[in-house]
């Protein structure tokens, strides 16, 4: 299915094909995923658990995103709101308008099953440019204050590790703002 189409991009259902891309570019950056993980999310796409999106710029797969029905994890965690998982656009393409567009399809879609939608961002600067875009976009934090490896943090406890584990938890109101 196609959720957005213009001259450049276009955001459609992720197909096989796009997990080896996807692994093979994001290699390439530096990040080891495995194709394994894009073919589970086609799978859960598959079962209906979740839509897996890509992002097409200029013909290439370019970037992914996930809509889960309901969170699994974290303070959203059996609330039945959409789960925005796992956004993420190659360097090669950000900065062109494709991560908006991808967001922009996934609210839509989050759009159709609940009035507030979910995710949780890390904390690392590596995840600077998520967190300013979803301030933008209206997304705040739950108040539940930093979550590690699916757990709140408490005052004055030691975090040790930095990595993708460490999150911030945020939502936005998508109907009456």
């Amino acid at each position: 299915m196609i959720y957005y189409q213009d001259e450049e991009l276009v955001i459609r259902d992720m197909e096989d094909a796009d997990a080896q891309v996807f692994f093979d570019e994001y290699t390439a950056q530096g990040w080891h995923p495995e194709v394994a993980y894009y073919r589970m999310r086609i799978r859960e796409h598959a079962e209906g658990k979740c839509v897996a999106l890509t992002a097409v710029y200029q013909g290439c797969p370019a970037g992914a995103v996930y809509v889960y029905w309901n969170a699994k994890e974290g303070p959203f965690k059996d609330k039945n709101w959409p789960y925005i998982v796992d956004f993420s656009v190659l360097q090669k393409y950000q900065r062109r308008g494709v991560g908006s567009r991808m967001m922009d399809a996934a609210e839509l879609i989050a759009a159709q099953h609940a009035d507030i939608v979910c995710l949780g961002v890390g904390l690392c600067r590596e995840y600077g440019s998520a967190q300013r875009m979803y301030a933008r976009r209206g997304y705040i934090p739950d108040g539940s204050g930093v979550w590690y490896q699916d757990k709140p943090c408490v005052q004055y406890e030691t975090v040790c590790t930095v990595d993708d584990d460490l999150v911030l938890y945020m939502t936005k109101k998508l109907h009456g703002q």
